[in-house]
């Protein structure tokens, strides 16, 4: 898996994150979402989310209602114009039934929808996310929350996904609801998992839940996700049977369908690896396999430990760190975890250690940290330097993790217990409750 294209040596100042195939484009004025000079009529495809919003290839079409047939068949409209590109799945085929919605109306509007979609969802996570933070000010607390979401646009990961018209807002919101909501005793509540089990089925990475939830022991929760997943997904299979036999058989097992790999893109583990690795490709994939299980293995061990703590904020990031590391492929916009990442490293504030590990984060997602190293390796700097950079955001991810162990379970365990840690659920408040 560590054969994918590479990088050149020398480093490449114009290489670009992965765009929307060799096609005109503009951006709609007011949010900077990249759309074709074309009607949207014109980018209906397999997978709605995945054509409509983060366009991989161009598709025409002559008549809406044969737009519409494509859409019930999974097949594309007319062959693209590059046939030796065969078309992308980006997302499994349930995003195409539930992105169905963004195919009425003009593409701007749509576009504008979903940016306010973001920003109002990035308001929502923060809330949740910081909460420590925000309950020091009082009456100021929505003031304080609206500049918080304010940096946070201006961060890497969140511009990115505006730009693209992602659904990283989405998950990321799902997953922190799903996990970390709180519920008074007694009150209505959806059952732990479902959330995440959506999300999941829209995009895989919240599957990395599963495992945690499985560490954890939280058996209950662990299959009501998965049993949502597998039941939204079997409906989807349903009704899109030829797309959905094409992405779980093929499209699943090809990274390199969303794009080159090896590309400063790919903050992943496996695209560290592609970028540096100087020996054989098939010794890197089994370092990378061996870090993998390595870096799994510790995430997983502290997100169960953090979950025994009753910190659910900070399995929500730990969990999102391992998904972005052990993913062959984690785009930059991946990184939209790491809104919750900073608020879990600053806690209540009072720390000056998570007041620096935080700010540190934060002004490597505001300086586009990789692409800046990517243009130190055309410069006089050692490469070393520009090569650290260029990876900077998958290294900051392992930092991330070491410092939250630090900050949260180290200074847990060297505190006296006013109360006996305990997995009983019946023991645990409502809002923790699987």
């Amino acid at each position: 898996m560590l054969g994918g294209g590479r990088q050149p040596a020398s480093g490449n100042v114009m290489e670009l994150p992965p765009r929307p195939g060799n096609v005109e484009a503009e951006l709609v004025p007011g949010f900077g979402l990249e759309r074709r000079r074309a009607p949207v009529k014109e980018l209906l495809g397999e997978n709605i989310l995945s054509e409509l919003l983060h366009v991989r290839q161009e598709l025409s079409v002559a008549d809406p209602e044969m737009a519409a047939e494509a859409v019930a068949s999974s097949a594309p409209i007319l062959p693209p114009r590059a046939p030796a590109k065969k078309p992308n799945l980006t997302y499994p085929p349930f995003a195409a039934l539930v992105g169905l919605p963004l195919a009425i109306g003009s593409f701007t509007a749509v576009g504008w929808a979903w940016t306010v979609l973001q920003l109002v969802l990035l308001w929502v996570t923060v809330g949740m996310a910081f909460r420590p933070f925000l309950d020091r000010f009082g009456d100021r607390r929505g003031l304080v929350q609206g500049l918080l979401a304010s940096c946070g646009v201006l961060t890497m990961p969140v511009l990115e996904g505006i730009r693209f018209g992602q659904v990283n807002a989405v998950v990321v919101a799902l997953c922190l609801a799903d996990v970390a909501r709180r519920v008074p005793e007694g009150g209505l509540r959806m059952p732990r998992g479902v959330l995440v089990g959506l999300a999941a089925a829209v995009k895989l990475t919240p599957a990395a839940f599963w495992v945690h939830w499985a560490v954890a022991r939280r058996w209950r929760t662990l299959a009501i996700s998965v049993g949502t997943a597998a039941g939204v997904t079997l409906v989807t299979a349903l009704l899109l049977p030829a797309a959905s036999a094409r992405f779980w058989t093929d499209a699943l097992l090809d990274p390199e369908r969303l794009g080159p790999n090896a590309g400063t893109s790919n903050q992943s583990l496996r695209g560290v690896l592609l970028r540096v690795w100087p020996g054989d490709p098939g010794l890197g994939t089994v370092l990378w396999l061996v870090l993998v299980v390595l870096v799994g293995g510790a995430g997983f061990w502290l997100s169960a430990r953090l979950d025994r703590l009753g910190e659910p904020v900070a399995v929500v990031a730990v969990v999102g760190l391992v998904a972005l590391l052990v993913s062959p492929v984690s785009w930059v916009h991946h990184y939209h975890w790491c809104v919750v990442v900073v608020a879990v490293l600053l806690g209540d504030g009072r720390r000056w250690q998570g007041v620096a590990a935080a700010t540190v984060l934060s002004a490597a997602l505001w300086a586009r940290l990789p692409w800046l190293g990517l243009s130190m390796l055309e410069g006089d700097l050692p490469r070393w330097i520009g090569r650290t950079a260029q990876n900077g955001f998958a290294l900051l991810a392992v930092a991330a993790l070491a410092m939250i162990w630090w900050l949260m379970v180290r200074t847990a365990e060297r505190q006296p217990r006013s109360c006996p840690v305990t997995t009983n659920e019946s023991d645990r408040p409502a809002w923790q409750r699987g």
